[in-house]
């Protein structure tokens, strides 16, 4: 047992070990926040491009927004278990973020491994879109349209990937590839050859990928920081636990 004057000689330790961890568990719970903004920013920003993917890839949002709730009920229990002292809470308080480090790392790092399969999966998503464009009224009908209004392209490749379709031969190249509506009649959209200075000529397949890793670096970014922020967290609670164990010391 610890003598009366080494436990008031540890009592600044580990009151200084606390206000550092109740400061970082705080700031690890406003990044719950920030997940949750992102996955809900994300959903929002990305749906038009998501909708061009596997279901898979449209899941990436909602674990945004799940990952911040559960970083928001860890840094809660982690405030209570600072706040008691309790040894076996820092540690689980430890292990459980070990745990979402190492889920979070092990996601960006597939992410990354599979980035280019996510490519080649919505090339070829785009190019069912154009073909069966129109042809019933779905969301990859509308996603294509906004796609070309918003990033100012036309096609995959190019405008003229739409002259391989049913639709070009029924009504021309759709009016969300024209560079302006009310200089953009039907007559221009069925010929190739007036059509080329009335739209888009850039392929979307290139605008969208750039667009969305744009993006998805920010997301990715903003999750592998809070990964790495974990660390903090993770060595400040096993050394107030081993502190308080060592010492014998008990919190009132």
């Amino acid at each position: 047992m610890a003598s009366p004057s080494r436990r008031l000689q540890t009592k600044p330790v580990i009151t200084c070990l606390k206000s550092v961890l109740l400061t970082y568990t705080f700031v690890f719970w406003v990044s719950g926040i920030v997940l949750l903004a992102v996955g809900v920013w994300g959903r929002v920003s990305l749906a038009v491009y998501f909708s061009l993917l596997d279901e898979k890839a449209t899941n990436v949002p909602f674990v945004l927004v799940g990952a911040g709730v559960v970083v928001v009920l860890l840094g809660t229990f982690g405030c209570f278990a600072t706040c008691r002292g309790s040894t076996w809470m820092l540690k689980l308080y430890a292990m459980l973020l070990s745990l979402i480090f190492l889920i979070v790392l092990v996601a960006a790092v597939v992410g990354f491994v599979f980035r280019h399969e996510i490519k080649t999966n919505f090339e070829s998503n785009l190019n069912l879109a154009l073909k069966n464009y129109n042809v019933t009224a779905d969301q990859h009908s509308e996603a294509v349209d906004t796609i070309q209004r918003t990033l100012h392209c036309c096609g995959v490749q190019n405008y003229s990937d739409w002259e391989k379709t049913d639709y070009f031969a029924q009504r021309g190249i759709p009016r969300s590839c024209c560079k302006s509506q009310d200089d953009c009649s039907v007559e221009d959209l069925r010929d190739p050859s007036k059509a080329k200075v009335k739209v888009f000529v850039n392929g979307c397949f290139y605008l969208v990928t750039s667009t969305m890793e744009s993006k998805m670096s920010v997301v990715a970014g903003i999750s592998f920081g809070i990964a790495c922020f974990q660390l903090v967290g993770i060595i400040l609670a096993c050394c107030l636990s081993q502190y308080i164990t060592n010492n014998q010391y008990e919190m009132v």
